[in-house]
């Protein structure tokens, strides 16, 4: 289902035109309303009338979290507060949280936005919509909330937690969609299973699961184990929320990137240089049609490419693959670069353990240490003492193999790892760097 047809469908050559009229826009917009932006175009070198399409973004200056930061709260919103509706922030675990802002017309964009998503996942009028996103500060559970309305959809708004009340809604209601993060689908997953809860009873068909990287591998578990369709969803508050991009049922190859509101580049994440469609490297937004909270050249840190290949559903965006890491998740090891999703993508190819994991990194000496460790499955741990060993031995060669990194591998009892409501912590980095 295609939610927007008329938009969604778009030539390249129009829809190229419309980002072009509605960047000159933006351009002109913030260099008179914010003097954050007006002085970094002017560091730059560039004037809004140097702006005349989509082929001058590469002249604009980026912006990253530290320039939201400096402005801190309301510095870069380019309307007055008695015209902002709503403001999210995020976490702020690493300093000042970042605030966005939203008019009552950017709270439209962004309903319409996640009904779109939600539709390219299949769902629409008639479905139960099961919102385990967190309501709040966090922009997930209320921008997914305000998208199923706008679809014509019934959503449940249950936050996170509570798992076995969660299950419980789900059979009562009759939830057909679930929303959530990917490691909070395993969780559920678990306990489904822990409850003796086959979940073919259950009347979910598509799970959208965003908010965090997850591999191929995970997919395919949570499929296997919740026996529903999962599809990756993405973005972030600092652009919108999500529903920036999304993944369609056909074939589930890359998230379509919503281009009428959002241009997006890959840069080389060392030099800033823009890169072709097809080349990995680090995903930068510019929001066109955002009035609170318009935000240039966002450097996002999240590691992926863009593909430009049409596909089968008929939409004529171009694609994101999904997020490999981030800039600043990247580890490296003793010279290897390393991403914690690669790490995933091995263990989920071992039959014997389960996708619950941990990454301890130190530093012993001058030599960086990394040890993973993993659950093993039921039916492994009770075995002898050398198979144990076999399989963890077994583990290191194919990060060797695979990874070129020399890995300490830990197998840990079943439900030893902490679960995860949100977000899993999968690296504790114990270097004093």
């Amino acid at each position: 289902m295609i939610f927007e047809k008329d938009l969604e469908t778009l030539p390249r050559e129009k829809l190229e035109a419309l980002q072009s009229e509605r960047l000159v826009s933006l351009v002109e917009r913030v260099h008179d309303r914010v003097p954050y932006y007006k002085e970094q175009m002017k560091a730059a070198g560039v004037k809004p009338s140097d702006i005349k399409s989509v082929k001058d973004l590469h002249k604009l200056p980026f912006t990253t979290k530290e320039d939201l930061r400096k402005n801190y709260p309301f510095g870069l919103f380019t309307v007055p507060l008695d015209q902002v509706v709503r403001v999210h922030a995020s976490s702020g675990t690493t300093g000042k949280p970042t605030v966005v802002g939203y008019t009552k017309n950017d709270i439209d964009t962004w309903a319409t936005l996640m009904a779109r998503s939600l539709a390219a996942g299949g769902a629409g009028p008639g479905d139960m919509i099961h919102n385990s996103y967190g309501y709040g500060l966090f922009t997930g559970g209320l921008g997914a909330h305000y998208g199923a309305e706008k679809l014509g959809a019934t959503v449940i708004p249950m936050s996170g937690g509570q798992s076995k009340r969660q299950l419980m809604v789900m059979q009562d209601f009759g939830s057909t969609v679930l929303l959530c993060t990917p490691s909070y689908a395993l969780n559920l997953a678990e306990i489904m299973e822990e409850s003796g809860i086959d979940p073919k009873s259950l009347k979910l068909k598509v799970g959208i699961f965003g908010a965090e990287p997850w591999s191929e591998p995970m997919r395919t578990e949570i499929e296997r184990r919740m026996d529903l369709d999962a599809l990756n969803i993405y973005g972030l508050s600092e652009v919108m929320g999500p529903g920036v991009s999304m993944e369609c049922l056909e074939g589930k190859r890359g998230l379509h990137v919503f281009e009428d509101h959002f241009i997006a580049e890959i840069i080389d994440p060392a030099t800033g240089e823009p890169l072709p469609p097809g080349e990995t490297g680090e995903l930068v937004f510019t929001t066109i049609t955002k009035e609170a909270f318009p935000i240039i050249r966002y450097r996002t840190k999240d590691i992926t490419r863009l593909m430009t290949e049409p596909c089968a559903c008929g939409r004529t965006f171009y694609r994101m693959d999904r997020v490999s890491g981030r800039t600043d998740d990247m580890l490296i090891i003793r010279g290897v670069n390393l991403f914690p999703s690669q790490i995933e993508h091995v263990l989920m190819s071992v039959d014997e353990v389960e996708p619950h994991y941990q990454l301890i990194v130190e530093r012993q000496g001058s030599l960086d240490t990394i040890e993973v460790q993993v659950e093993v499955s039921e039916k492994v741990f009770s075995d002898e003492v050398k198979v144990l060993e076999g399989l963890s031995k077994r583990i290191q060669k194919d990060m060797k193999d695979l990874l070129g990194i020399t890995a300490t591998v830990k197998l840990v009892e079943p439900k030893t790892i902490q679960r995860s409501e949100g977000k899993a912590q999968r690296v504790i980095d114990k270097r004093k760097l």
